[in-house]
């Protein structure tokens, strides 16, 4: 989950300054002259966002005011993403992991379209369970606190605290949407909420020529005590915005004997998605699985009210057992743990868009290549351009795709990107040079892996390119211009030696801090 810390752990070494901005150049494309540019096949007017977290709202905003006919899909009831919190929450993991194809969500796809069903679901906690595992609450727990900026053009009223409660973040959050006249209450025809999207396939016209997408979307709505009703239909887009987030299919590594512990103790054994309050553990003895950041959060919100906490980056083995509290659990370096009564995976997140299956595949290892592919294990996303734009059809953008970034912030420069490449003004380079650059970087950054799509060190050049691309864009074409985040090193310093005791060695910090295992 993103957390209190990462806005500074993820960001507080890059020390990204309101340098002066260094005029643009293709430099920044070796190889490419600036002649041979992707020629779109069709016109692109009517555009689809998938979710309504800040990713979701900024591409909203930017895609809107460059005169985009936009429309938004939310699967939750209130936009958020992230930051909507409620008691709720989603099931437990699968353990062992599922396909990442399926691991956010299996889509429900009725034979013809339009459909509807009415489900008689007997209880009203049946009818709460359905409409739960269609929207799936949000890995947000209720102390937890963030050191977010506020988007650009949209500030922190004055006196806002520095460090953030999540009510804050949620309904300043709402406060942007409804400034755009998509909160709920808005009532507007932009967005969709309790929308899930099902399925995003090629629109093709008569003729067999692909001519956008087609987008086969199900809303589940409460319709009595114990009942509901589901509608699925399908709505048809030029460009489609990935903005589903990061967060939705939770990861627990394989381990010896893990699938066994979790099939006798289901209770006991959760994943820090499910994590609200530390109550549950009350005297007893927790071992919290992680060394990131929910991991470190987590322990550090049990630690008054459980007995004893562990905390472990790795495990080895879970040993034969009939009681948990008699479990032997070795960890990588030789020690036995013994006498724990939960477990908590704080083990970070697949990626996972199971809307986008055909661009799944599994089987592919680090070495492979499939230029259709975008998730292979869940562990990072491939074939996409500075991980914002799908390289083989570049209809389809994907906001806040990366780690080791400032969602709030960043979005913005991707979002708006994706807009004026879309209206024709940045040209985008061809294919063939997209696909060499995306495989200097793959050797440059090691391979394919967890690390890949952290930003870390890179941020700071990331941020001036799209500075630098999308202002010389706006001094030919007209529009806004947009400037690097302010400095703020020394707020970060003083936060930093109030959170951790020290800020002696913050330039030091290790970039990218995620949840992933």
């Amino acid at each position: 989950m993103l957390l209190s810390t990462f806005c500074l752990l993820a960001l507080g070494a890059v020390g990204l300054a309101q340098d002066a901005q260094a005029p643009f150049s293709f430099e920044h494309f070796p190889g490419y002259n600036g002649d041979d540019h992707h020629e779109f096949k069709w016109p692109i007017n009517k555009v689809a966002i998938i979710g309504a977290g800040v990713g979701g709202l900024i591409s909203y905003r930017e895609l809107s005011q460059a005169g985009f006919d936009v429309r938004v899909f939310e699967r939750d009831n209130a936009p958020g993403g992230n930051w909507h919190y409620s008691e709720e929450t989603a099931g437990a993991p699968p353990i062992p992991n599922k396909d990442p194809a399926w691991a956010d969500y299996e889509p429900s796809l009725p034979d013809q379209v339009p459909f509807q069903k009415v489900y008689q679901d007997g209880s009203e906690e049946a009818v709460l369970k359905r409409l739960r595992d269609h929207r799936r609450p949000r890995p947000l727990w209720d102390s937890l606190t963030t050191t977010s900026p506020s988007i650009p053009e949209f500030p922190w009223p004055v006196g806002t605290p520095w460090q953030l409660t999540r009510e804050l973040v949620q309904r300043y959050l709402r406060s942007f949407a409804s400034w755009h006249g998509i909160n709920p209450s808005d009532n507007s025809s932009r967005i969709a909420y309790n929308t899930r999207v099902e399925k995003v396939e090629k629109h093709y016209k008569p003729d067999g020529s692909q001519h956008g997408w087609t987008l086969t979307l199900k809303k589940l709505t409460r319709t009595g005590e114990a009942s509901s009703k589901a509608e699925w239909w399908n709505e048809h887009f030029d460009a489609i915005v990935v903005a589903s987030g990061r967060f939705n299919a939770p990861n627990v590594p394989g381990i010896p004997g893990l699938e066994a512990w979790a099939a006798k103790f289901p209770d006991r054994i959760t994943h820090s998605n499910q994590y609200r309050h530390p109550d549950f553990v009350r005297n007893k003895t927790v071992l919290v699985v992680g060394a990131s950041v929910s991991a470190v959060e987590v322990a550090r919100d049990i630690n008054t009210y459980a007995h004893k906490v562990y905390q472990s980056v790795r495990i080895k083995a879970f040993g034969s057992v009939d009681d948990i509290s008699d479990g032997k659990i070795e960890l990588v370096n030789g020690t036995v743990l013994t006498g724990i009564d939960h477990i908590i995976f704080a083990t970070g997140y697949r990626y996972s868009y199971p809307y986008l299956s055909q661009y799944h595949n599994s089987s592919l290892g680090p070495d492979d290549r499939d230029p259709q592919a975008i998730v292979t294990d869940g562990t990072h996303v491939r074939s996409l351009f500075l991980d914002f734009l799908y390289i083989e059809e570049p209809t389809i953008g994907f906001i806040n795709a990366n780690q080791g970034i400032q969602t709030f912030v960043y979005s913005e420069y991707t979002s708006l990107a994706l807009a004026r490449i879309w209206q024709g003004h940045a040209k985008l380079p061809d294919r063939k040079t997209l696909r060499e650059w995306h495989e200097k970087r793959v050797e440059e950054a090691g391979g394919y892996g967890k690390h890949f799509n952290i930003v870390g060190l890179k941020y700071q050049e990331n941020v001036r390119f799209f500075v630098g691309w999308l202002n010389l864009v706006a001094l030919k074409y007209g529009g806004k211009q947009v400037n690097t985040p302010p400095d703020d090193a020394d707020i970060r310093r003083l936060w930093f030696n109030y959170r951790y005791g020290s800020a002696q060695n913050l330039a030091d910090f290790p970039l990218g801090f995620s949840d992933d295992f």
